[in-house]
């Protein structure tokens, strides 16, 4: 039996564990938090607000799946790598803004670290067990989000609905925002950096409007490899559980006879600056990738709440990215890095 805590329950990605962890006998529910909903019940330990490690100290699983949605979620992200408990990682954002001290706390504890990203799940898939030296890059595909194809001035006036009428994919609506902008890849090409310990040369973006390729490998020998499949995270999430299983899921086969189209373009990073602040931010080390993620995450709430007009969100970043980014060395340190850019971020911000 693998004793699971899931941090982050009642969002999308801790609604769709919750159905999978009922389906499979070998796996249990020990502890559950969220953030403001009630959770009476969930499983044995349960916990709203408060301090995730707490709860996970008390637990003690076998397996944390972290679903919290941003910074919050870091101090659960740190406490699983350095107490080498396995960790489920849908939490992005703490690698991106902590991703340092992730990879030495990592490195103590020794667990195993299964990304949930449906693009890094895949490429998780694909790169396991295969040398380093035979890897020549990797690419993660973008849907393109709602606003594909559109200038900058189409964008200019979009609705918060608007953004988050995402085509392919059913998200939150933060991650639903950052996949209209294409922070979401800026966020996710960063993870992939310090997931799998590539140069931000060899991590490519690519829009793929259907959502079925979800990332690729480029082998040195000219070879591809790429992972398919139809848009649902629960695929991702149950190889995470049941992993090294792949358990079966409720998941229809990828009917390659239907007529697929598998279509790869360029991301047009003049209409969608901020994968390229986000790479940026990324090469440049430090404190920036934790800047990036902390004014993202004040503009798009900004805009969500009719404070901040769509195009402005990347305005914020880039304004918040110009104070600086100093190494941090502990989460204390990072913390009071990414409180500060929320001030400058929030200082930004104008009247929709």
């Amino acid at each position: 039996m693998k004793r699971i805590a899931l941090l982050g329950a009642t969002g999308s990605i801790g609604r769709q564990a919750v159905e999978i962890v009922t389906g499979r006998p070998e796996l249990e529910l020990c502890a559950a938090a969220s953030g403001t909903q009630p959770i009476d019940g969930l499983a044995p330990l349960t916990q709203v607000g408060g301090d995730l490690t707490e709860l996970l100290e008390r637990a003690q699983p076998d397996l944390v799946l972290n679903a919290v949605v941003g910074f919050a979620g870091l101090p659960a992200t740190l406490w699983c790598l350095e107490h080498g408990v396995d960790l489920a990682l849908a939490n992005k954002e703490s690698i991106v803004a902590g991703g340092d001290l992730a990879t030495a706390a990592h490195a103590r504890g020794k667990g195993r670290l299964l990304p949930v990203d449906s693009e890094h799940s895949a490429l998780h898939q694909c790169l396991e067990g295969r040398a380093p030296e035979t890897i020549d890059s990797v690419v993660i595909t973008a849907s393109g989000g709602p606003f594909r194809g559109r200038t900058r001035e189409e964008l200019a006036d979009v609705t918060p609905q608007e953004a988050l009428a995402h085509p392919t994919w059913n998200m939150g609506p933060k991650n639903t925002v950052d996949s209209a902008t294409l922070a979401n890849k800026g966020l996710e090409l960063i993870e992939a950096h310090f997931l799998f310990d590539l140069p931000y040369d060899r991590v490519e973006i690519v829009v793929h409007p259907t959502s079925v390729v979800h990332g690729l490998v480029r082998l040195r020998d000219g070879a591809a490899l790429a992972h398919l499949g139809y848009p649902d995270m629960r695929v991702p999430i149950s190889y995470a559980l049941t992993y090294p299983n792949r358990a079966a899921t409720p998941i229809p086969p990828l009917d390659l006879a239907s007529g697929l189209t598998l279509e790869f373009a360029a991301p047009d990073l003049e209409t969608f600056p901020l994968l390229a602040l986000a790479r940026e931010a990324g090469e440049r080390g430090g404190t920036y990738p934790c800047a990036f993620n902390a004014a993202n995450e004040v503009a798009v709430a900004a805009f969500l709440d009719g404070r901040l007009p769509f195009l402005g969100i990347a305005e914020v970043v880039e304004e918040a990215l110009a104070a600086g980014g100093a190494p941090a060395r502990d989460l204390a340190e990072l913390a009071e890095a990414d409180a500060a850019t929320r001030r400058v971020a929030e200082r930004g911000l104008q009247p929709a």
